[in-house]
């Protein structure tokens, strides 16, 4: 199987784990930190408002914590590929190097 197919594969699978949990588990509490800190923070100061209003509202918790799912899983790839991308580069460097050895050894 040729790289592009695995990484699309690869690709697949993390967003289908991103995905199943919010099919499958029903009536789950996905709440985030930042729900929790809005949270306790009414609780200590019930007046206080906050400076600022989310742009977009979104319609739940689980769409919230898909997009954030989703967020990490696209710069864990990015990461990766700019790894792998130095790597390869590396060794590339390293392989004609050694053919430049070899090159000037014999003449």
């Amino acid at each position: 199987m040729s790289n592009k197919i695995n990484n699309w594969l690869l690709f697949s699978g993390v967003v289908i784990l991103a995905v199943a949990p919010l099919l499958f588990v029903r009536g789950g509490e996905f709440s985030g930190a930042d729900e929790q800190a809005e949270q306790a923070i009414t609780e200590l100061q019930p007046q206080y408002k906050p400076w600022f209003q989310p742009i977009v509202e979104l319609p739940s918790g689980e769409v919230e914590s898909l997009l954030f799912a989703v967020q990490a899983a696209g710069g864990a790839g990015v990461i990766g590929y700019v790894i792998g991308l130095y790597k390869g580069r590396s060794e590339n460097k390293q392989k004609r190097d050694e053919n430049t050895n070899r090159h000037t050894r014999i003449h």
